[in-house]
């Protein structure tokens, strides 16, 4: 399977897309907006003389979120201008994904985007809009892998990505040996199973891990410069996924070395999106109510995964499969309380900031 083909969330904005299916990940970037304000306000009292920041979106995707955290970042730096009574500097926006997000879906936004922005700050003389109401921010496209350069050297002041760099660049390889000096690497040994879980072999585990510290090594590095299917078809596929702690995110930062760790907070959040609070954190439901939330994050999933899976187990099975998968969640939610632990780390380097 090549990621780089077949790593992107539903098209369009039909039943099943992303468009309509990402409330979750709407949710996991308002979690971590007050750490989004605070680096950025960081970054404006440093660069009191700046007119033009380079500002990057990595790991974008397409739907209403694709545009939604440029909004935020937008918003604060405007914010914090008129606190400081100060202009607003040009805004160089790069929206990044793999070439095959859909990248249409976002252009077609932009209209909309940059009317939001008028509406809500064109009565202000100091943020930079021209007779005609356009300006300060200029959004632009960057296709490639964020695991590896993107853009040129020193042209960048924030870096933003949500939601994202749990996705590996490949799906790990197996264990490695010599033989009369030969490297071998075998297969992964996965069996029974699409994906990283608790009944994994060790060395899948191992694997994994591995694969991230690997990944978010080059990310850093790159930044700092700039049963209804076959047994074999899953045996012979494992999703690019690993889902890193906070230790494990530490580690690589620390041995790559630009960086400090400027801000680094964990938060729960249940698989619909819904913040984790002493009030809901063991909430009891009824069997009908986990049945329908079930169904509800297996859409969810579908608009994330679909395009993977389909390559290999077919189009046909799709609906079946993600009835089955929302029925044993939906299970699942009826005896426990099941949630994601959510990092957001801001990084602090030479004048950038990365949220």
């Amino acid at each position: 399977m090549e990621v780089m083909q077949v790593l992107h969330m539903n098209k369009g904005n039909g039943e099943t897309s992303y468009a309509k299916n990402s409330i979750v990940q709407s949710n996991i970037i308002s979690l971590g907006r007050r750490v989004l304000d605070e680096a950025l306000k960081k970054l404006m009292l440093s660069n009191s003389d700046i007119s033009s920041l380079g500002i990057a979106d990595l790991g974008c995707s397409s739907g209403p979120n694709s545009l939604l955290s440029i909004s935020n970042i937008v918003d604060t730096i405007q914010n914090v201008c008129l606190d400081l009574d100060r202009p607003v500097p040009e805004l160089k926006v790069s929206l990044n994904d793999l070439p095959s997000n859909d990248f249409n879906y976002i252009f077609a936004s932009l209209p909309e985007f940059y009317d939001r922005l008028k509406k809500r700050h064109n009565n202000n003389d100091c943020l930079g809009f021209d007779r005609r109401g356009e300006g300060p921010c200029f959004v632009s496209a960057v296709p490639g892998s964020f695991y590896g350069r993107l853009f040129p050297r020193q042209s960048l002041h924030f870096v933003h990505s949500s939601s994202s760099l749990h996705w590996l660049s490949q799906v790990p390889c197996g264990e490695v040996s010599k033989e009369d000096g030969v490297v071998i690497t075998a297969d992964l040994d996965n069996k029974g199973k699409i994906y990283l879980s608790k009944t994994s072999p060790k060395s899948v585990h191992k694997a994994y891990a591995l694969q991230f510290q690997s990944d978010f090594l080059v990310f850093l590095r790159s930044r700092s410069e700039e049963g209804i299917i076959e047994e074999e078809k899953i045996d012979a596929f494992n999703a690019p996924y690993y889902a890193a702690s906070s230790q494990e995110l530490k580690m690589p930062i620390e041995k790559e070395g630009s960086f400090l760790i400027d801000r680094l907070q964990v938060s729960p959040v249940n698989w619909e999106g819904g913040s984790v609070t002493e009030e809901n954190y063991d909430i009891l439901r009824s069997k009908p109510e986990a049945l329908a939330s079930g169904r509800r994050v297996a859409k969810t999933i579908r608009a994330v995964i679909e395009p993977m899976l389909e390559p290999t187990f077919g189009h046909n099975v799709m609906d079946e499969l993600f009835e089955r998968y929302a029925k044993i969640v939906g299970e699942y939610s009826y005896v426990s309380s099941p949630r994601y632990a959510i990092v957001n780390v801001s990084l602090v380097k030479m004048g950038l900031i990365m949220l």
